[in-house]
């Protein structure tokens, strides 16, 4: 669905979910300046019990000019809306939106799916914020966002808010806003600054004293109170002061499930991939390496352990997920090549940049990409490939030249990838698409690797970046060069098949 599907409507009403958040108005208030702009009759609505009532809210509201309405429930049957009734960060027929009638339904969601009936929907749930999704498709459309003065702003602080900071900021989108965005750097301020209660206060300093610690793997676990997902990511880093406690996660419950926060101050635990694993089958988690949070449904979690309390499960899953793996320091590790076999890579053409050709040696780059952020630094020697799914693996010249050859035609990706990496400069902050300066790049079928599949996860610190890791599951493939046997990397199980044949 695009937003121009919506435009044959004339009356369109944008409803937010009850008791709105920041990124519940940012949206909303971001599709209301599309449609204005439009020329469509347009409202900024939202209903439940109670009003808007917290204090950064309420200057959002106010330093913003974001002009939403509250709408009474009825004691006796739904108020109709003509036109459009488009639900923006839920769902139409969600138990956290009151039901306006309507006869004609849109939903601009990035939850998981609940509703699967509503034929014009939307719904990302693996962006951060309902904020991204909304800038995406309102500059799909050719929409300046920074030609409303309070929306860059307004679309900020909800991906600000529902990220926790942007603690669990991990889709490349997300971050692409986040860059692409003007914003008034001194409202932030004021809003971010108005976002603690008294109440909360006592909530924080209750749950710090109800943890639950474990020994062996260093962890800790609490259990909050209902309050704002902010205050789970300020316990979080409280917990992280302590000597003793290396990873930690505190959650607390929602209408719809469980909110929870992660931190990890150990380069062996990735919080990121830690917070994905906690919601996996039944949420959604990610974030950064230090910092990341998730959310985990209600329905599903009673569904996979109706009789296992929250406490136990995160308790069990954090115990389970250090059980899950082993580490591997490639510069220090002896492989066993006895129990490996022998692969080639198969000649398919893949993208290549000279790291050079695209900035100056000595600058410092980060390339993103689905998988994540590679930080380097432009050297005269140094390659990158672009693997078959928009992976990327740094490379020196020396195995570069001995692993590829070099056709001379312009490399493109044809729209294959979800998301093309990009090149951001470090030094002024000009992001850059990595295919634009790719060639193409056929492996020689002369460099050969020991590799085998995995039974168990994996963890590898490469040679090239010792300080985060390669994360390998089991049916996956660990990898290493048969002329340098301290290069050791994992390949992914779908890339490993179509990429390699076994030597006889």
């Amino acid at each position: 669905m695009r937003l121009s599907d919506l435009e044959g409507y004339d009356k369109i009403t944008i409803q937010c979910h009850d008791n709105p958040d920041a990124d519940a108005l940012a949206s909303g208030f971001g599709l209301y300046c599309y449609f204005q702009s439009r020329e469509k009759d347009v409202r900024l609505v939202y209903s439940g019990r109670n009003q808007i009532q917290k204090s950064n809210l309420c200057l959002m509201v106010e330093k913003l000019k974001i002009p939403v309405e509250y709408v009474q429930p009825k004691n006796q049957g739904p108020t109709f809306t003509e036109g459009l009734l488009l639900t923006v960060d839920c769902q139409y027929g969600a138990g956290n939106v009151t039901g306006l009638a309507a006869d004609n339904v849109a939903i601009i969601d990035h939850h998981q799916v609940e509703v699967k009936d509503v034929a014009l929907s939307m719904i990302s749930p693996n962006l951060g914020s309902c904020s991204t999704l909304v800038w995406k498709l309102i500059t799909e459309e050719g929409f300046d966002v920074n030609s409303v003065a309070s929306l860059g702003t307004a679309l900020y602080y909800g991906l600000y808010t529902d990220t926790n900071q942007f603690s669990e900021l991990y889709n490349p989108l997300d971050m692409d806003m986040r860059e692409a965005l003007q914003i008034d750097k001194s409202l932030i301020t004021l809003f971010r600054n108005s976002n603690l209660s008294l109440r909360e206060l006592e909530i924080a300093g209750i749950a710090m004293i109800r943890y639950s610690y474990n020994d062996d793997y260093e962890f800790a676990v609490i259990k909050s109170q209902p309050c704002d997902p902010n205050i789970l990511g300020l316990i979080s880093d409280f917990l992280l002061q302590v000597d003793a406690i290396k990873t930690c996660v505190v959650f607390n419950e929602v209408p719809d499930g469980y909110k929870f926060s992660v931190r990890s101050c150990i380069k062996e635990v990735n919080a990121s991939e830690l917070a994905a694993f906690l919601a996996q089958d039944m949420g959604s988690g990610g974030g950064h390496y230090e910092k990341a949070g998730g959310f985990i449904s209600r329905w599903r979690y009673e569904k996979n352990y109706p009789t296992l309390h929250t406490e136990a499960y995160f308790n069990n899953r954090m115990t389970q997920y250090f059980d899950s793996f082993e580490l591997i320091y490639a510069e220090e590790y002896e492989a066993d090549i006895s129990s490996m076999k022998k692969y080639v890579k198969r000649k398919l053409p893949v993208g290549y940049v000279k790291a050079d050709e695209a900035l100056p040696v000595g600058t410092p780059i980060t390339i993103r990409t689905l998988e994540g952020d590679v930080d380097l630094t432009v050297e005269a020697d140094l390659y990158i490939i672009i693997g078959l799914k928009g992976e990327v693996y740094p490379n020196r010249r020396e195995k570069f030249e001995r692993s590829y050859k070099i056709t001379g035609e312009k490399y493109s990706c044809d729209g294959k990838l979800e998301y093309v990496p990009t090149i951001k400069n470090r030094v002024d902050g000009s992001t850059m698409t990595l295919t634009d300066y790719a060639g193409v790049c056929i492996p020689t079928g002369e460099v050969e690797i020991y590799a085998k599949e995995l039974d168990k996860g994996v963890k590898v610190f490469t040679a090239w970046d010792k300080e985060k890791y390669m994360q390998g599951k089991p049916g996956d493939y660990l990898a290493v060069r048969c002329d340098d046997l301290h290069d050791v990397y994992v390949v992914e199980r779908d890339i490993f098949g179509k990429s390699y044949d076994e030597t006889i």
